[in-house]
């Protein structure tokens, strides 16, 4: 391939994707490398095009002594060769990576990402060009497969990202590169580490996509990116109508946790099934890192198979189960809510902790009339009460006797008949008076406290309940 088609197929991908806006900023991450060279040179050849405004970013790694010291030099003496801005930034790589317990590899990536987000976040730049090219690509889709994965995965190296970086090199390959270079004389910096077949992706680079090549398919790079494109395909739509699905199924309670019914998951078509929990978990935990097949599929028997309850835990989420709904919380949050305790004083309003609830109380006189109770609305007989009131969450072994009742129940035997799902009991509102429950919520008041018709004076309870599943999820791009 000659320089002049490699500019021409960047171009064409830079159109096709849509990377940069007339004017755009872009910083060029320049590695000092083959691909990163020749990226920073076909992007001063196109940047009249798109009128764009270029700078170069390095990142030191301090991993190599001095051979990193030396990229460092070589990539500012090319900025400033250029005439191009530079900026520089450095860390510890292998003291992060022991502090995060990460291999030098992830360590790497989030030192150098953090770097460029904090470019876009200030303003600085409003791309990031990264040097990523087609053998890239065909070589994270086979250790990806090699790994196992899906189309989420197979989707390996997107064009462009939400964040704001950009790769427009995506469709050229490395050879493509190093012959552009040798065709412009232009030099670049070699990296031993490169070299290091103690990394699985050196051994696929320089051992089995030769092999490949050679014994299987001599197209099997263009081959392999092609399985990248069509699985991005894929997820974009899938991510378009996980939202959808997600905007009628999912909702997040006042913990912070979301929520799914578990008869419309389980009606669901087990792809569109399996990537709304995928869905939920990475909207709980942030990402997705750890989380693999046998954890989505765990969740998924919770949902097919599981009678009325059931956990799974997985890094960073406890996904739980009780009667019609599936929770996606975080690790602990399911039935351990704060306790709570409130003296209640009469008037009053009180906003029950990681609660919905919101609990009213006045004293009324019988004379005013109207001592009908209603569905949120509970009448205690004033006179009956034994001691000061409190609001404080259902404990275990708590009983107490709902009206209509002879005898007291415990409030779990009534949680479970009233499929009141687990994670709900916790902050589960009771008012006590001394030492007796004298009202349960939603089950009412007790019966030796209830208002009678021959009541002179009534506590009124008025509980508002609702806040608790009312915020959708949002909606997400698909992006790597």
């Amino acid at each position: 391939m000659e320089a002049g088609t490699v500019l021409e197929t960047v171009a064409r991908t830079i159109a096709r994707y849509r990377m940069f806006k007339p004017g755009d900023r872009v910083a060029v991450a320049v590695s000092g490398g083959p691909d990163s060279v020749c990226l920073l040179h076909v992007l001063i050849e196109l940047a009249p095009r798109w009128a764009l405004r270029l700078s170069v970013v390095h990142f030191d790694h301090r991993l190599r002594g001095e051979s990193s010291r030396a990229d460092a030099d070589f990539v500012a003496g090319l900025a400033e060769g250029l005439g191009l801005p530079f900026r520089l930034g450095s860390a510890d790589v292998a003291a992060l990576a022991r502090t995060n317990r990460e291999n030098l590899e992830q360590a790497a990536r989030k030192a150098r990402r953090e770097l460029f987000l904090q470019l876009l976040r200030a303003g600085e730049a409003d791309r990031v060009a990264l040097g990523h090219t087609r053998s890239d690509q065909a070589e994270t889709v086979l250790f990806r497969l090699l790994r196992g994965a899906g189309a989420t995965g197979l989707a390996a190296i997107w064009p462009v990202t939400a964040e704001g970086f950009v790769r427009p090199l995506i469709e050229v390959s490395r050879s493509q590169v190093e012959q552009y270079l040798r065709e412009r004389r232009l030099p670049w910096r070699l990296d031993d580490s490169n070299l290091d077949l103690r990394w699985a992706r050196n051994r696929i680079r320089h051992e089995l996509l030769p092999l490949l090549r050679s014994g299987w398919n001599p197209a099997i790079e263009e081959l392999l990116a092609q399985t990248a494109v069509l699985a991005r395909e894929e997820e974009q739509y899938w991510a378009e109508e996980c939202n959808r699905l997600a905007a009628g199924l999912l909702q997040r309670d006042s913990e912070g946790a979301w929520l799914a019914p578990v008869a419309p998951l389980r009606a669901l078509p087990l792809a569109a099934a399996r990537r709304l929990i995928r869905k939920a978990i990475e909207q709980v935990k942030g990402d997705l890192r750890g989380v693999d097949f046998e954890h989505i599929d765990a969740v998924l028997r919770l949902v097919l198979e599981c009678q009325s309850s059931g956990r799974v835990l997985a890094p960073g989420v406890d996904v739980c189960r009780s009667f019609e709904w599936i929770r996606f919380g975080a690790p602990g949050g399911t039935e351990a809510s704060a306790q709570f305790s409130i003296p209640v004083h009469v008037p009053g309003c009180y906003q029950i902790p990681s609660s919905g609830w919101q609990i009213e109380v006045r004293k009324r006189w019988a004379s005013n009339g109207g001592l009908e109770p209603s569905g949120a609305c509970a009448l205690l007989d004033w006179e009956r009460l034994p001691g000061p009131l409190m609001l404080r969450n259902w404990r275990p072994g708590d009983r107490y006797q709902p009206a209509g009742r002879h005898s007291p129940l415990k409030l779990k035997e009534l949680f479970q008949r009233a499929r009141i799902p687990l994670w709900e009991r916790a902050k589960w509102p009771m008012m006590v008076s001394g030492s007796e429950i004298v009202w349960a919520g939603r089950f009412g008041p007790a019966a030796p406290y209830a208002a009678q018709p021959g009541s002179r004076a009534v506590l009124e309870i008025r509980a508002i309940e609702g806040a608790a599943k009312t915020e959708q999820m949002p909606p997400r791009a698909a992006s790597n």
